[in-house]
């Protein structure tokens, strides 16, 4: 094991410090001297896996450089041909998309595009509790007897039943959710997770599946007419990429990154109003994708009507876009409420049974099916491992996983289904839905918990804190963090650096807000810098600062620019600290 990060083997946080390994620091310095690049810009890259030579475009990330031919994925181009098809006919189109962000977005993407070519759409997006997730064959026959061509946006890789009882008409399955063996009986499933594809678009979402498709249909009716601008859907695809914590490697990237950009744009009404129901009074960035945006379209599809998120997304009036957002602020409000609730139990349940389990998991009589993804982020975030929550009425339980790096949760529960303990069940790597048999409850977390045993998941310690380096009040600039910020965006696959101020004197602290700390610090020279620790009383953290009688600390976090009455400075987003050696 390598040497704990300035000797930090239990933070006021419980946690380990790590820093880069002898290979990156080394990649690191050598970048540093060739391209004359700040050295902490120069040791994100590196912990990035961004090689010397790729350092400068890496930061200019282009697009069209990095944006496959949609052809790559199979079925893709004849997905394309009938959706063109559907367009120079007049087809009716019926769209079936999921209850999340990223269904929604994908549903938006459609939509938009079709009204630019002059069609309308049907949207159908079914209720979380009464139908559940994914297309099902009432609501499959119902759209069929109506509709030419049904497109499956985030869902259908695994709905054979449903989609077979679409008699008469044409399917098409845009999705990214892990397939089985056989496929579904439809005119083209195109997904790059489908068994049969080399995994290279793997971490697609549904969102960039359809802006693939999209472009392919483009390509394919480009000589015949004119066909919308797709470089201004990018702020849909960007919202999903991040909402859905999908790796934002390669392409992804630079459609977050261009995304972006065009969101900063607010030219779609939707998300410019939803953007003012929250309060951003800055650029967006992913986090504010990840943490503002996304939960309260989520919100419609939790605990509201499930096709909230997508009509604000789609809509083009503004007095809709002003109700709809209200409405999803009110929803997300509510859904924080019982969040809460179901949280405090489930942690409960959880510590009885062990937080040191390969599993953790957890359940309850009516746990609302809209949160319990979001309660089981939270107990692998307790935990460091993966984690499952579920909801139990009646005969049967709905339930959502979600996991930690390096275990794969989603193929695991889908053979779980695959062995008759769970009614249904499905989804990635680090996040899965599953259906179990009130009776079958126990038997299936038994054998869930054997196989998370296997693949490591028990012998998983208290998550390490991994640190980019160290950095002095001095150096911590407006015009450093903007250049530290052109590796970004970063999310999920990228995370963001933190570095470590070490040996530092605290000059100010005040407790603000519910449990959170500011302070300022300095190491000894004229610059101070300020910080912010949301949460901090959460944790040793908060009340040792506060009560630091002098003594000094290695403080560490993310740097950001901090913006308030026009004024631009540079704070610490602080997120943990230890006390210095010298004070020990």
């Amino acid at each position: 094991m390598a040497e704990a990060f300035l000797g930090v083997e239990h933070s006021l946080t419980g946690r380990r410090w790590v820093g880069l390994s002898i290979e990156q620091n080394r990649q690191a310095e050598a970048m540093a001297q060739q391209t004359e690049l700040p050295r902490p810009l120069c040791a994100t890259l590196a912990r990035l896996g961004v090689p010397v030579e790729a350092a400068e475009d890496y930061l200019t990330p282009a697009l069209r450089d990095l944006l496959p031919d949609p052809s790559v994925l199979k079925d893709m181009d004849v997905a394309a041909s009938r959706l063109a098809t559907a367009v120079r006919k007049r087809e009716r189109i019926a769209i079936f998309a999921d209850y999340d962000v990223d269904g929604g977005s994908s549903a938006a993407l459609l939509i938009n595009w079709l009204r630019d070519m002059g069609q309308q759409a049907t949207l159908y997006i079914p209720d979380r509790i009464d139908e559940g997730y994914g297309p099902n064959v009432p609501a499959m026959s119902g759209l069929a007897a109506n509709h030419d061509l049904i497109l499956c946006v985030d869902c259908g890789t695994l709905s054979h039943d449903a989609l077979g009882a679409a008699v008469g008409t044409d399917v098409v399955v845009l999705d990214h959710h892990l397939g089985g063996e056989t496929l579904p009986p439809a005119v083209a499933v195109v997904n790059p997770n489908r068994q049969d594809e080399d995994g290279s678009l793997a971490h697609l979402c549904a969102a960039g599946v359809v802006f693939l498709l999209l472009v392919a249909t483009n390509r394919d009716m480009r000589e015949e007419r004119t066909v919308p601008d797709l470089m201004a859907l990018l702020d849909l695809v960007a919202l999903a990429t991040v909402a859905d914590v999908a790796p934002l490697i390669g392409v992804n990237r630079a459609l977050v990154r261009q995304g972006l950009k065009v969101m900063g744009a607010r030219q779609r009404v939707g998300l410019r109003v939803l953007s003012d129901v929250a309060r951003m009074d800055t650029a967006p960035t992913s986090y504010h994708l990840g943490f503002l945006l996304g939960p309260r379209i989520n919100a419609g599809g939790r605990i509201g009507a499930p096709d909230l998120g997508a009509r604000l997304l789609s809509t083009d009036q503004e007095h809709e876009a002003q109700a709809l957002a209200e409405r999803l602020d009110t929803l997300n409000t509510e859904r924080r409420d019982i969040e809460t609730a179901v949280r405090i139990s489930a942690l409960e349940q959880a510590e009885e049974r062990g937080l040191d389990a390969p599993l953790v998991w957890a359940a309850g009589e009516g746990w609302h099916p809209g949160v319990v993804g979001i309660v089981a982020a939270r107990l692998k975030e307790a935990s460091n491992r993966p984690a499952v929550v579920i909801g139990l009425e009646g005969s049967e339980g709905k339930g959502s996983a979600r996991s930690v790096t390096g275990i794969d949760l989603g193929a695991q529960i889908q053979r779980l289904a695959a062995e008759g303990l769970l009614i249904k069940g499905g989804g990635h790597k680090m996040a899965a839905g599953l259906t179990v048999a009130r009776d079958q409850l126990e038997p299936a977390m038994a054998r869930l918990t054997e196989m998370m045993e296997k693949q490591g998941a028990g012998l998983l310690g208290p998550s390490d804190l991994r640190l980019d380096g160290i950095m002095m009040p001095g150096a911590a600039s407006v015009d450093l963090i903007e250049l530290i910020e052109q590796a970004g965006p970063f999310g999920a696959g990228a995370a963001g650096p933190r570095f470590v101020f070490p040996d530092q004197r605290i000059l100010f602290t005040k407790p603000v807000g519910d449990g959170h700390l500011k302070i300022s610090f300095s190491d000894g020279g004229p610059m101070k810098l300020d910080a912010i620790s949301f949460g901090a009383f959460n944790s040793d953290l908060g009340p040792t600062l506060e009560a630091h009688a002098g003594r000094r600390f290695h403080l560490a976090g993310r740097v950001e620019i901090n913006s308030w009455q026009g004024r631009r400075s540079a704070q610490l987003r602080l997120e943990d600290a230890a006390l210095a050696q010298t004070d020990e």
